[in-house]
């Protein structure tokens, strides 16, 4: 009997350990674990020591609480110009509530792997190619806002969704190719025009302004000439004046002298020529000498002395006998 006792006690001690070791439960840091009772949730257990009830209650699920990553495998997507791309992608995720994650959706992971690829074809395929190569951020925030309202529900938070490569097909790729270098052609050849253009433009500017300036320049130089002509003219018109008063006075030296400077003045143009070498003057030389003798008396007559000068022009004049014309 004592041996059955031991053996029922030995029986006890064990029960008692395994009961202790079954109400404690560790939680280790970033993990909640969710406890059920006869199959029902009742509570979650945080981060450290737990206490549950052996035999009755259980751990249900023990769930990652830090930020997980997904990878999105590649799929192909038709755009909206009926293109065909390849894309994968990458998306981060935090469970906020472990009791949602655990009981309102069944393989979480799996869900989130397949709502985010179903909401990648359904934004990019709502785009042409062009669209789609140069607005990825915007197409990964469109993403990130759908497909997060859409696992909300799930007590999941998704953090960042972004697209790795976008891969189009390697024709396509080459028509793009040479659609930018025809564009980039097209934006040379219009900025060498410009340029053209607007040398054209200042040379054109360049050229009027220079003929501008000719033209004022000969503009002065005629006013100059012309006023130079002008004051000429004055002062043959004052010669020729005087002439004629001198000639109306009866001074018939002031004739002489003028007719004897035109003569004279004739004769130095006539020497000057290059193609005369032999001069011939039909003139009698007496008309010359009296018109010099004339210019001589006119002479004594400006710069003689006082009055006798004035007498002797007077003697000259009186002496002088002007020749009339018969008619």
């Amino acid at each position: 009997m004592l041996e059955g006792f031991s053996v029922f006690v030995l029986v006890l001690l064990a029960l008692a350990v395994i009961t202790l070791f079954k109400s404690i439960t560790t939680v280790p840091q970033g993990f909640e674990y969710t406890v059920e009772r006869f199959g029902r949730y009742i509570k979650t257990l945080g981060p450290g020591l737990g206490i549950i009830l052996p035999f009755i209650d259980r751990v249900g699920s023990k769930m990652n609480m830090m930020e997980q990553v997904l990878e999105v495998p590649s799929q192909e997507v038709i755009t909206k110009d009926n293109a065909m791309v390849q894309v994968d992608g990458v998306a981060f995720f935090q469970v906020l509530d472990a009791a949602k994650a655990t009981y309102e959706v069944n393989r979480l992971e799996n869900a989130i792997l397949n709502i985010t690829m179903t909401n990648i074809r359904t934004v990019m395929g709502s785009m042409d190619l062009d669209s789609l190569l140069s607005q990825r951020d915007d197409i990964n925030h469109a993403i990130l806002g759908v497909v997060d309202q859409a696992t909300s529900p799930w007590g999941v938070k998704m953090t960042r969704i972004d697209i790795k490569d976008i891969n189009p097909p390697r024709d396509l790729v080459d028509s793009m190719a040479r659609q930018m270098k025809a564009e980039r052609d097209k934006r040379a050849a219009i900025l060498e025009a410009q340029g053209a253009r607007e040398s054209a433009i200042l040379k054109a500017e360049g050229e009027k302004q220079a003929i501008m300036l000719d033209a004022e320049g000969r503009r002065e130089a005629a006013f100059r000439d012309a006023e130079a002509r002008e004051r000429a003219a004055e002062a043959e018109a004052n010669a020729t004046r005087m002439v004629s008063v001198a000639i109306a006075e009866g001074d018939v030296q002031a004739v002489n002298y003028f007719v004897a400077n035109n003569y004279i003045t004739a004769l130095e143009s006539i020497a000057k020529s290059p193609n005369q070498k032999l001069l011939m003057l039909p003139v009698e030389a007496s008309s010359v000498i009296g018109s010099i003798a004339g210019v001589a008396e006119i002479a004594k007559e400006a710069f003689g002395e006082g009055g006798g000068g004035a007498q002797r022009s007077g003697s000259a004049q009186r002496g002088a006998s002007v020749p009339k014309v018969k008619q």
